[in-house]
């Protein structure tokens, strides 16, 4: 018995996916639940399984293409089904070829092979031709050795230049290069009535460079970048801290922590039990623009960016004062290590109060994080360094980190913003405010 596998929903308003890898190939025999293919949308990557036991007999979609939820994009054999056909029904099938006869038809590749099977037939005798047909051809640019000079117009036929010569008129196959860098027209995403389509540069790709779509990922991230810049008034401030105290208070209980949660401590529970005591002291960080309105939260999700195999994705810690510094580790310590293998679920990326964005663990010193919108802030984490640092009238060496604020300024004043990384950098500081439960 065929069955069909459709695209599944993957998210609230997702109506259409991009197919990534297929894990399996036709023929391959396939167990019930077994993921078959990667379904990437612009929030996050899934995969869908096999409903039974069975066999993979053809695929409607091939990696890259676009297609509709509930849309059929293969199909497989029921495994133990009697005298079951391999193949989908004829009316599914009949368009299926025909679109891939048209594309082979149209194909660029196509025109090297018929290029080769002309220049394969001896070429037919030429009539003399007109002494204005015969002027030379414009020379090349920028000629790499010494070319001849073209023949005169009374050169026989049989030694006409190159230029009107049968052979020449065949378009001569490129040289050979890398599959990924054949010389492919450049393309830039476009969006036309909301949709995304494809616009061809004029510059064609040089045999050093290498065409890859973007993903639908990486698109979205893209366009959330540039809406945060345009629609808001963006401003960042900075603090530094001095993490001498966490990192004595972490170095004494990691085991003791370990043991207990079966987790290891980090830096990342601190900053989120900081952030969120922030927030209550500072609500207008935690609040949202809509419209002519304010939107003030009395709970805080807090969005933690990770850098995931296809882009920097932002799953969410839901209702964050509530959980452990041990809840945050495992909770981090899972998204990090499900984002590597684009295993987050659209629900976990949507929804957060306010970001955490750590890029200190890539080495950065200091940077200015942009807003994820509709967030009013985003708390940027960097790097630590030891640095020489004034204490009690004494220059002493400590290790600091720079902590950056970037807040919608329609809605946060500089006040609120300078209170909200002061009140960061006092907890941090001065960890004994809060309580770590082991």
């Amino acid at each position: 018995m065929a069955l069909e596998l459709k695209v599944p929903s993957v998210g609230e308003s997702i109506t259409e996916v991009q197919i990534g890898a297929w894990l399996k190939r036709v023929g391959d025999p396939v167990r019930k639940d077994e993921s078959l293919v990667e379904i990437e949308s612009d929030k996050a990557t899934a995969e869908l399984p096999a409903p039974s036991d069975g066999v993979l007999t053809q695929i409607v979609k091939n990696r890259g293409e676009m297609a509709q939820v509930g849309e059929v994009i293969a199909y497989m054999e029921e495994k133990g089904a009697a005298g079951g056909s391999a193949s989908p029904p004829a009316k599914e099938t009949a368009p299926a070829t025909a679109s891939v006869t048209q594309r082979a038809a149209t194909s660029p590749s196509a025109a090297p092979a018929k290029a080769s099977t002309v220049e394969a037939k001896a070429p037919a005798p030429v009539a003399p031709a007109p002494a204005a047909a015969l002027k030379p051809a414009p020379a090349p640019a920028a000629p790499t050795q010494a070319q001849p000079a073209p023949e005169s117009a009374s050169t026989p036929p049989a030694r006409l230049p190159a230029a009107t010569s049968p052979a020449a008129a065949v378009p001569r196959p490129a040289p050979s290069v890398p599959a990924t860098r054949k010389n492919h027209p450049s393309t830039r995403p476009k969006r036309v009535d909301g949709e995304i389509t494809v616009e061809a540069a004029s510059a064609p790709i040089g045999e050093d460079e290498e065409l890859v779509p973007m993903s639908l990922l990486r698109q979205r991230i893209a366009e959330r970048l540039v809406e945060a810049q345009q629609t808001q008034a963006l401003l960042t401030t900075f603090n530094e801290i001095d993490m001498s105290a966490v990192m004595a208070l972490r170095t004494e209980n990691r085991e003791l922590f370990q043991e207990t949660y079966g987790a290891k401590l980090g830096f990342m529970s601190f900053f989120v039990k900081a952030v969120v005591h922030a927030l209550k002291q500072v609500p207008v960080v935690n609040a949202e623009i809509r419209g002519t309105d304010v939107i003030y939260r009395n709970h805080y999700d807090i969005g933690i960016a990770v850098g995931g195999g296809k882009g920097l994705v932002v799953p969410v810690l839901r209702n964050a004062e509530r959980l452990s510094f041990a809840e945050i580790e495992r909770a981090v310590t899972d998204f990090g290590q499900r984002a590597q293998k684009n295993q987050l679920k659209v629900d976990e990326l949507q929804g957060g109060t306010f970001t955490i964005s750590n890029g200190g663990v890539y080495g950065s010193l200091l940077s200015t994080p942009i807003v994820n919108p509709p967030q009013s802030g985003i708390l940027g984490l960097h790097a630590i360094q030891d640095r020489p640092v004034a204490r009690a009238g004494q220059v002493v060496i400590r290790p600091m980190m720079y902590v950056a604020l970037t807040y919608d300024h329609r809605l946060v004043d500089g006040r609120d913003a300078v209170t909200f990384l002061k009140l960061i950098k006092e907890s941090i500081e001065e960890p004994a405010r809060m309580l770590l439960e082991i």
